[in-house]
């Protein structure tokens, strides 16, 4: 009998009958055979609320790499993976800031998005002056980012111009420096006019809106939809705001600001940007910036990969990205930047799909697929992992065997089986596939 004639444990019979029951169990759309199995309590809408058909998601990789130490990436490697990103499908890309950069270069970044993808909207960020707006637009970006600090003298802190005045020795407390919220709001509230009488789209990112009080709010919305934003952003460097408060603050805005998009960029300082994400967009968001494997400062960004598939197979809503390239964009963002993430980091991990080695859990696949893993891998383009460990058995051992060509009956691999665990035993370690397959190869 070789591997592949294991000794049935279920009849035919009852594999009818596992499978009737477990249909049972699922409805439509949280079920999509091949693809996903999740909860049907996740599609009831007095359950979890109405969502959208659709959001956008933002990637800002890109710019928030810039943030990550010790990343020198040749432009050559960044326009690699742009290419790939775009591919992905993302609808829209923030690109680095100007800084550095020359115009050629800018131009050529548009162009290198527009060539892979024609509808992707491309993003420039971190826009100080009415300069660097002429620079956004003369080389063809379609919206720009008005960075907007969320308090009033205290925003000085993050005015890069006051440290270098500073360190000169130079008086930076001149009359041009906004001292007070009004002047803030007034300094940005022009420069978003500007960006508009350019032909630009505008995202206003309100910085630190976990400090935002109802009333200041209030009072930054008012002045920057009226200055003509297309979208304000809410972002949360410090990761302070739970989802019910991103949601509060979606209604919030939009309520103040009912044309303009609302958007967020949440952190993921105690694990729960992707539930900030769903959270902002059932209250209303219409965007979420975020990015691959979460790069960005401190705790990072909320995933594009998680985010994506929570929203597609958790609740049903489009997210228009290429989800079998994901693993594979995961996996070049690593290579971009030297940043490894953890073997189950969520969706693209290397173990993500990997529950062991017990052969309830390997065998479970034959009566169906989606059992312990509510995500087909190749929907990601991620792979099971089926690992031979101590509390492996001879099924198990004999599918590892199978797919290394070796065909054992039962009573030799039940041979097998004794040796290796007293090898890991003995060494403490598991086996690799040529140890395995050299005690296949010889007798006791």
């Amino acid at each position: 009998m070789g591997a592949m004639d294991k000794p049935s444990v279920f009849t035919p019979e009852e594999i009818a009958r596992f499978r009737a029951e477990l249909a049972l169990r699922r409805a439509p759309g949280a079920h999509e055979p091949g693809r996903w199995s999740v909860s049907p309590l996740n599609r009831r809408t007095d359950v979890v609320g109405s969502l959208p058909p659709s959001v956008r998601l933002r990637d800002a990789t890109l710019r928030s790499v810039e943030t990550l130490p010790g990343v020198v990436a040749t432009p050559g490697a960044k326009a690699d993976f742009l290419r790939r990103l775009v591919g992905s499908g993302v609808p829209e890309v923030v690109t680095a800031g100007l800084g550095g950069r020359g115009d050629a270069a800018l131009k050529d970044e548009v162009r290198l998005v527009k060539e892979e993808n024609p509808d992707c909207r491309v993003v420039c960020p971190l826009m100080r002056s009415p300069a660097d707006v002429d620079r956004a637009a003369a080389a063809g970006y379609d919206a720009v980012q008005v960075w907007v600090q969320a308090f009033g003298e205290t925003s000085l802190i993050y005015r890069a111009p006051v440290y270098e005045s500073a360190w000169r020795g130079e008086e930076w407390r001149s009359g041009d420096i906004p001292r007070d919220r009004a002047a803030v709001l007034t300094h940005a509230a022009r420069l978003v006019s500007y960006a508009r009488e350019r032909g630009l789209e505008v995202i206003v990112p309100l910085l630190m809106v976990s400090y935002a009080t109802e009333e200041s709010h209030e009072e930054s919305v008012t002045v920057l939809a009226g200055a003509g934003a297309s979208e304000l952003t809410l972002f949360d460097g410090p990761g302070a705001m739970s989802p019910e408060a991103y949601a509060h603050l979606v209604r919030l805005t939009r309520a103040l600001a009912p044309d303009v998009e609302v958007g967020l960029h949440p952190h993921n300082t105690f694990g729960l940007a992707v539930g900030c994400a769903v959270a902002a967009v059932r209250a209303g968001a219409s965007a979420v910036e975020l990015s691959v494997n979460g790069y960005c400062g401190g705790p990072g960004n909320a995933d594009l990969a998680a985010t994506a598939l929570a929203f597609e197979a958790l609740y049903g809503v489009e997210t228009g990205i290429r989800t079998e390239r994901l693993t594979e964009l995961a996996r070049a963002g690593q290579d971009l930047t030297g940043y490894h993430t953890a073997w189950n980091h969520p969706v693209t991990g290397t173990h993500a799909f990997c529950w062991g080695g017990l052969d309830f859990i390997t065998q479970e696949t034959a009566i169906d697929p989606l059992l312990h893993n509510c995500l087909e891998p190749e929907l990601v383009g991620n792979s099971r992992a089926v690992p031979f460990t101590p509390d492996s058995g001879p099924y198990t051992l004999a599918d590892r065997l199978a797919a290394l060509g070796i065909e054992r009956g039962p009573a030799e691999v039940d041979d097998i089986l004794v040796r290796a665990r007293e090898l890991m035993a003995r060494e403490g370690r598991l086996l690799t596939d040529g140890e395995l397959a050299e005690l296949a190869a010889r007798p006791r």
